[in-house]
C-alpha cells in the first residue's frame, strides 16, 4: 500500500481579502463616527494595505473594522500583520501586510513539532514554502492535522491541502 500524504500551506484567498477591504471601505465611508475624519482603507502595492485617518484612534478603529471583515470572510488574523499608527503630517497611517507562505524557520518549527508530539512513522519534508507530511496510516495524518490546528505557538495561518 502506498503512503498517504497531505501538504501544509499558508495561503490567503486574494479575492476574499479584496472583498473584505471593499466592505471595510464602504463601512468607513458610511458610519456616523467616521464622518469628517477622512478615514480610508486601500491597497498599496501587491500585499500592503494602508489605513489613513486624521485621528489616531479613528485609524485604529478603521483597523478593527477591517479585521472584523476578515474574520467574517474566514480569513485568519494570523495572515494579516498590522503595524503601529505612524504620524505623517496631519494624518495617521497604519500599514498592514498580508502574510503568505511558510518560511524555512517556521517550516523547521512545524516539522520539529510533528516529530516530537506526533505519532511515530510520520515524515515531514520541506518543499519550498510548504511542508509535505507522509505516513502509512491515514489516522496518523488526521492526528497530525489536529495537532497543528490546536497548536497555539505557531504564528501563521495554516491550511491542509492535497490530502490523499
Amino acid at each position: 500500500m502506498a503512503d498517504s500524504s497531505f501538504d501544509v500551506v499558508s495561503k490567503v484567498d486574494r479575492q476574499e481579502v479584496d472583498n473584505a477591504l471593499n466592505q471595510a471601505a464602504k463601512e468607513l465611508s458610511q458610519r456616523y463616527d467616521f464622518r469628517g475624519t477622512n478615514t480610508g482603507i486601500e491597497w498599496s502595492g501587491d500585499e500592503t494595505i494602508v489605513i489613513t485617518s486624521d485621528a489616531e484612534e479613528r485609524a485604529l478603529a478603521g483597523l478593527e473594522v477591517f479585521k472584523e471583515k476578515l474574520i467574517r470572510r474566514d480569513i485568519s488574523l494570523k495572515a494579516f500583520d498590522a503595524g503601529e499608527p505612524a504620524a505623517s503630517g496631519k494624518t495617521f497611517k497604519i500599514n498592514g501586510k498580508i502574510v503568505e507562505g511558510i518560511d524555512s524557520d517556521q517550516a523547521k518549527k512545524i516539522s520539529k513539532k510533528i516529530r516530537d508530539e506526533g505519532p511515530k512513522g510520520i515524515k515531514a519534508q520541506i518543499q519550498g514554502d510548504e511542508l509535505r507530511v507522509t505516513s502509512k496510516s491515514r489516522d496518523d495524518l488526521q492526528t497530525v492535522i489536529l495537532l497543528l490546528k490546536n497548536a497555539t505557538d505557531l504564528d501563521i495561518a495554516l491550511q491542509f491541502v492535497n490530502y490523499r
